[in-house]
């Protein structure tokens, strides 16, 4: 690497400057202090763990997109993580084993060996929240709740959209077909891009009642009403009838509570079919591309770690959310100081900074700071002045 380019940063890996960073701080601290007013309680996981236990169970989707190194110590392969959830999972599990109910969050950087997203990048800053030791839909409506009300919090202007969709009903369609696992993961591929073509060239080698159950599954997109086609197609089917309940149970309460965000239901949406067994969903925001926020139900993710919990949660990418929120303005502005070793001034100094004042000591003889205010000497007592009046 020459001079010339030795500032370049690797792709996909991003700087933060001053300003957006403080920005990104600023929601970090009130994304965290709205969870922490629901009784999440705030917890801080590894950068990095052994991949024995970053990549099992909730964490095996994550092999491919996980930076590893041997540790220098052990020997053993470490894993930097790219996702927060699975720690947080282990926490319950072994760190924290609490009877009853558990509510964690977090935030925290993660890196990715590659994007997730056409639009984002390897290091995604995750703030989330998880509840442990529930499988009532109460907890999948809390979860999504706390969710839709974090932006308003940021004070998000983009209009909202909740997808959200119920992986037991693709289980309870197809789990007894016997489907070849080549013939599986095609139509997993096909129901997650919407293919017609490629639906209508499955269903004509598989048997006839998975075939239609593919066609019609794979119909069933859109607004809230498709939830009403759905219990008319599978109206003999116990355990479809009882996810449609589901959704019906958290949209109404979804609805009543955030009447402007929009709502898209997708029976076909498989994110993470490996191990969320319930409610899945995400939010986007208009003129976005991908998801900011994603979550689920994701039942007996503890067993790998000796304790069998019921679990649901979400995450939300800060970085995605930062652009798009609205600046909160200091309501103090920052105060210029001269450069001096007088006793008094460096009390003065000390005292305001107590006080959560922001002061600057003008070491270069010049400096503005827009709507600064200025400490200056007055009949020997430092007062504030305005800009405009020294």
């Amino acid at each position: 690497m020459t001079t010339e380019n030795r500032w370049l940063l690797p792709e996909g890996i991003e700087e933060l400057l001053p300003e957006r960073a403080s920005q990104l701080e600023a929601l970090r601290r009130r994304l965290l202090d709205q969870c922490g007013t629901w009784g999440y309680r705030y917890v801080i996981p590894p950068l990095v763990e052994f991949t024995d236990s970053l990549l099992i169970g909730l964490g095996a989707d994550l092999d491919v997109v996980t930076c590893k190194f041997t540790d220098q110590m052990s020997g053993r392969m470490l894993g930097v993580r790219a996702d927060i959830t699975p720690q947080a999972a282990r926490m319950d599990a072994h760190s924290l084993a609490e009877n009853g109910v558990t509510r964690l969050c977090y935030a925290g950087s993660t890196l990715q060996s590659t994007p997730q997203s056409v639009i984002g990048g390897r290091a995604p800053i995750q703030l989330g929240a998880e509840l442990f030791g529930c499988d009532a839909i109460e907890a999948d409506s809390e979860i999504i709740s706390l969710m839709l009300s974090t932006f308003a919090c940021a004070g998000v202007s983009r209009a909202l959209t909740l997808d959200i969709g119920h992986i037991g009903i693709y289980d309870a369609l197809f789990s007894n077909a016997n489907l070849d696992p080549e013939i599986e993961s095609q139509m997993f591929d096909a129901l997650q891009r919407k293919s017609t073509p490629d639906i209508e060239r499955l269903s004509s080698s598989l048997p006839d009642d998975v075939s239609q159950r593919l066609r019609q599954l794979a119909s069933l997109h859109g607004s809230p009403e498709v939830l009403l086609e759905a219990r008319t197609l599978f109206c003999n089917e116990p355990v479809v009838l009882a996810a449609l309940d589901d959704l019906d149970t958290v949209l109404a309460q979804a609805q009543q509570a955030f009447p402007d965000v929009g709502v898209y239901v997708d029976l076909t949406e498989l994110r993470g079919f490996r191990y969320h067994t319930g409610l899945v969903f995400a939010v986007y925001l208009e003129g976005r591309g991908s998801a900011v926020a994603k979550g689920g139900r994701y039942d007996n993710i503890g067993a790998v770690f000796g304790r069998d919990r019921p679990a649901t949660g979400f995450a939300i990418d800060l970085k995605a959310l930062v652009d798009d929120m609205t600046p909160v303005e200091s309501s103090r502005p920052p105060i210029i100081a001269p450069p001096s070793d007088a006793p008094d001034l460096r009390v003065a100094i000390a005292g305001l900074r107590a006080k959560g004042r922001t002061v600057v000591v003008d070491l270069a003889p010049g400096l503005t700071l827009p709507g600064a205010e200025r400490l200056v000497l007055n009949n020997g007592e430092w007062i504030i002045e305005t800009e405009a009046t020294s």
